[in-house]
């Protein structure tokens, strides 16, 4: 079982309703964020091109924030959630600088924070509170391994691209183009 989320830059508005619902669900401070939502515009006037994306840890399979902890407070759980352990974190912030995705931040009680996939609500059988509030359903979420999953359904049917390939992560998060 490996879980990962597909997003689909063509029905996402750019609304942040994933941002708030998150915020919300994780009792995050105000000020921070664990998801956040990019606009880019590509091209030349008359012929551009934009796209809205939600951006969070991508739960790789290459973890470099895993590897750069000293402490072993950030690491990898059953099902792939890349998770930090409050109470062993240092905040040194070493899984800060080792991620290329920009996706931790320092919570303001001293440790890294970061987006855990709502693994509380996952292991209920419940979806990711960022996929449960979307309006436009760009979100899809699940067992990645399984071949009936409705993600993996879709990843074989769509393109898709991921952030920062270059990287050599292996993220688990897939942008559908």
């Amino acid at each position: 079982m490996r879980y990962a989320m597909a997003i689909d830059t063509l029905k996402c508005v750019g609304c942040s309703d994933c941002v708030v619902g998150c915020q919300t669900e994780n009792n995050v401070p105000v000020g921070f964020c664990r998801d956040w939502v990019v606009e880019r515009v590509d091209g030349t006037y008359p012929s551009l091109e934009m796209e809205y994306r939600s951006e969070r840890c991508n739960h790789c399979d290459n973890t470099p924030c895993v590897r750069t902890c000293p402490t072993g407070a950030s690491h990898v759980r059953e099902g792939g959630f890349v998770k930090v352990t409050r109470a062993e974190c240092i905040g040194c912030g070493a899984c800060i600088q080792a991620c290329p995705y920009d996706a931790r931040y320092f919570h303001p009680k001293g440790y890294v924070d970061k987006c855990t996939f709502c693994d509380h609500k996952v292991v209920k059988g419940e979806q990711p509170e960022c996929v449960s509030v979307c309006p436009t359903k760009c979100m899809y979420f699940g067992d990645i391994d399984d071949s009936g999953s409705e993600l993996s359904k879709i990843l074989k049917q769509r393109k898709y691209k991921v952030l920062a390939p270059e990287a050599g992560t292996k993220p688990q998060i897939f942008y559908l183009i």
